[in-house]
Parts: C-alpha cells; structure tokens; sequence
C-alpha cells in the first residue's frame, strides 16, 4: 500500500469529536477508526500493538542493529505521534476526496459555488505541479491529522523493508480528541516509553514548532434581573447589555481578527444571553508567559469592575489553565530540534521554524515529561472543505520520519541525553 491509498483510505472514516461530550473518546466513532487502526499497525508488522480503553494506540517498530556493534541501550527511544479525530467545526462524514493532478495555478472547482483558488488561498501557488488531494466542498478532508499518520505508518513500512537502514527501537501512538484539546490528557508517557517524540501534526512543507501559546480558557457568568420593561426602572438587570458592555471592556485591537506571529489575544468564541442571564466563553492565548499572566488577571478585574458597578456577585469569571508554551521544555535539549533540522535538510527540505498561533498534543506531553516539537504533516486550511493535502508533501514527511531515525542511529553519540 503505498501513501496516497494510505491516506485515502482513512478518510472513509468519520472521527470527529465533539466539544460538550464528556466521554473519552469524546464520540464512539473515533474507536471505529482506531479499531481499523490496530488491525492495520498488526498487519504492517508493528510489535507490541496495545489500544486502551480509551482508545490509545501505541506500538513499535523492532530495533534493526544488526552488524552495528550497538545494541538497543545505546540508541535513544523516539517516537512519532499522530490524532485520528477530526475538528467539530466541520462534518468529517461521507469524504470525498479526489486528486487535482499536476496543479495549473489556476482556480478548482470544488462543487457548485466552492472554488479552491490562489486568489483568496494564495499558498496554492507554492504547490503548481504537485498533485493536490482536495475535497468535494461539502466536507473536511481530515488531513489533520489523518495525512500525520499516514506518513508514519509509512515510513514505518519504509523502515521494516529498507534492513540496510539501521535503526534502534521506535514508537508510534495515535491518539482521539486532539481538535478539542483534550489529546494528550490521558497519553501514557511512560508506557510509550520514550526519551523525546515528535507529533506529525503541522501545516505546510518544513514547519517545525517548538513554540506555541499559553493557553487558558475564561467562562463569563452574568446575573441579571428580568422586569417588565414598562416597570424596570430601578429594578432591572438587563444581562443582555451588560454581555455586551463585558466585551467592550476587552480591547478591541487584541483579537484573532487582529492579531499575527507572537501577538496574543482574547477571542469570544461563545455568547448566550437573555435578560436574566448571560453566558460567555473565551479562549486566552499569548506566548509569553508574563503576559498570559496578565491578561488572565486583567480578565478577572473586568470581571470585578462589574460587580462594583452593579452590585457583587452580578458577574462571576472562571478562569483555568488549558496548556503552556513547550519552548520553556525543548530548550534545555536542544539535540531534539538539532536531529529534525538535520533530517530535514538530508531530505531536501528547507526547516521554516516558526510559532504555534494554536496548541498541539506535544505541548502538553512536554509538560508531562516528554519534549515533542510538531514537524509538517503537509495539509493546508484545515477544519473546513478548502483544506487540501499535496500528495509530494506527505511523502516529503514521511521521508523526514525516515531520516530522523537514520541519523540518530548513526550519529547517536550527538543526540544522547
């Protein structure tokens, strides 16, 4: 089975997750796909094939050392990580995708009124000449994550029946519900047992992430009191208005909207109100520690500038940590970037390290023990029916995968903790 039949396969199925879901995996269709998943690495001769019951898969690609002199001790364990879930925020069911051979430059037509085209994507033009795996315009096409873990398993076979690269031993987990941040919470570190890992989970060809957002997520409550306005005056709390007067507190310039590279923000991604009571939701972001600080802080005192406006307990803020910037855990071990820079280059492909504006499954599993930068998966406009996927990106990453374990075991000395 080569890539693209790899890829296309998994996109048969339908693994999104679900936000307000309290289950783990947050949707029983995830398992579906892990359950193919299992059956798969079994079949592709992974060893030590294991899915909990929360639908974790873990598994290892046998030492290869043979006539090196070195055993497996002397060769770090790494690992490569890859989500199966696809994002809520568009219908992961009935894909179908279809290959654009030989990229023109020139505008696809996707269905009737989705055209995929350079004008308002103008990263399409960086791929004229590639073959580009696009979708119908009525789905997503679950190349986040799906086209990381067919670039895994690839190079896993890659390995397996290439005996002249020698290799130590190598791990690979697939994991649910990375798109609602909930990836790496029950991620078994220590019986994945490696010394660092990777996650395959960025955009487009030569990314390298080592550096991504403080993340916390901020609830609004807001009381009000509900009077008949033809006799409110004095007596009624319109929790509508005061919603609104919340927002307006927060600046205006420090959004999504407004914002680029190491800028953080605030974003409303949810509001509910009615005169009597008001619900808002934010996420909170910055790369700076100090200031992710401050703007938590900052949200809380909006919060009670209100209440010593309108009377305490009018509105309440709950404010919780979601995960935090990986750097402060790569970069005491530095080998770990060095070793992927290296394979990078060897693989022909230019490293473009640059900043998360987001969060990835490695930065919590930093925080756990395991550093793990995020390397290129190759999709492009993710989570909505413009994502596309060009076919020489997953092969180029699946080449990187291959690299990253040749280097290390013949350079092993450089890359010891």
């Amino acid at each position: 089975m080569n890539i693209i039949e790899r890829f296309l396969n998994y996109t048969k199925f339908d693994t999104q997750s679900a936000e307000e879901s309290e289950t783990v995996p947050s949707t029983k269709k995830q398992l579906v796909f892990a359950e193919y998943l299992k059956k798969e690495m079994e079949a592709e001769g992974l060893s030590d094939v294991e899915m909990d019951d929360k639908g974790y898969l873990y598994g290892t690609l046998p030492a290869n050392l043979e006539g090196t002199g070195l055993d497996e001790s002397q060769v770090p364990t790494i690992g490569f990580i890859s989500h199966y879930d696809t994002s809520p925020d568009c219908s992961g069911a009935n894909i179908k995708p279809r290959i654009v051979e030989n990229y023109d430059g020139k505008d696809i037509v996707l269905s009737e009124g989705m055209v995929l085209g350079p004008k308002k994507f103008p990263e399409l033009l960086s791929h004229v000449g590639e073959d580009l795996i696009v979708t119908d315009g009525h789905t997503l096409l679950g190349a986040d994550d799906k086209a990381g873990i067919a670039e895994i398993m690839q190079a896993m076979c890659y390995l397996r029946d290439h005996k002249e690269i020698r290799h130590g031993k190598v791990r690979v987990a697939f994991n649910p519900d990375e798109e609602i941040g909930m990836g790496a919470h029950h991620f078994d570190v220590k019986k994945f047992g490696c010394q660092w890992g990777y996650t395959m989970d960025g955009g487009d060809v030569g990314e390298l992430e080592y550096e991504n957002f403080n993340a916390a997520s901020a609830k609004i409550t807001i009381k009000g009191v509900s009077v008949h306005p033809g006799y409110a005056k004095g007596k009624m709390v319109n929790a509508n208005r005061l919603a609104v007067e919340f927002a307006a507190m927060l600046p205006a310039n420090e959004t999504p909207e407004t914002t680029e590279g190491y800028e953080g923000f605030y974003h409303l991604i949810g509001m509910q109100t009615n005169t009597e009571l008001g619900k808002l939701s934010y996420i909170i972001r910055d790369h700076d520690r100090e200031k992710f600080e401050a703007r938590k802080a900052y949200i809380k005192r909006c919060a009670d500038e209100m209440n010593a406006k309108y009377g305490e307990g009018t509105v309440s803020c709950e404010v919780n940590d979601q995960y935090y910037n990986m750097k402060e855990m790569v970069d005491p071990q530095r080998h770990v970037i060095d070793l992927v820079m290296k394979a990078m280059k060897e693989a022909g492909v230019e490293p473009k390290v640059k900043p998360i504006r987001g969060g990835t499954d490695g930065a919590q599993l930093s925080f756990k023990g395991l550093p793990c930068p995020n390397i290129f998966a190759g999709g492009l406009n993710f989570h909505g029916p413009y994502e596309f996927v060009p076919i020489q990106s997953m092969e180029k990453a699946m080449n990187v995968i291959v690299k990253t374990v040749e280097i290390l075991t013949t350079d092993f000395r450089d890359y010891r903790l």
